[in-house]
């Protein structure tokens, strides 16, 4: 698991869904999807509980602006779109 790495959670009530690991921790992830768990308050979640993907998300966004939860939904948007 690294970081900006697109995942999908196996367990919990955000189970199936697609977030996006912000920070790694020893076993733990740092996730956000931009949408229920933004930027500001990411689900801390064991790494053994999500199914990785090979998707990567850049989170150093153009410009030399900070990063948003838009990008983070786009990126997730981008993912889905191609599977």
């Amino acid at each position: 698991m690294k970081r900006g790495m697109i995942v999908f959670s196996k367990n919990g009530r955000d189970k199936g869904l697609a977030m996006v690991v912000l920070d790694v921790q020893d076993e733990y992830l740092y996730l956000a999807d931009g949408k229920t768990r933004t930027l500001q308050k990411p689900k801390k979640k064991k790494a053994k509980h999500v199914q990785p993907t090979n998707h990567i998300v850049d989170l150093v966004p153009s410009c030399g602006r900070d990063l948003q939860d838009a990008d983070i939904r786009k990126g997730i948007k981008n993912f889905m779109a191609h599977d």
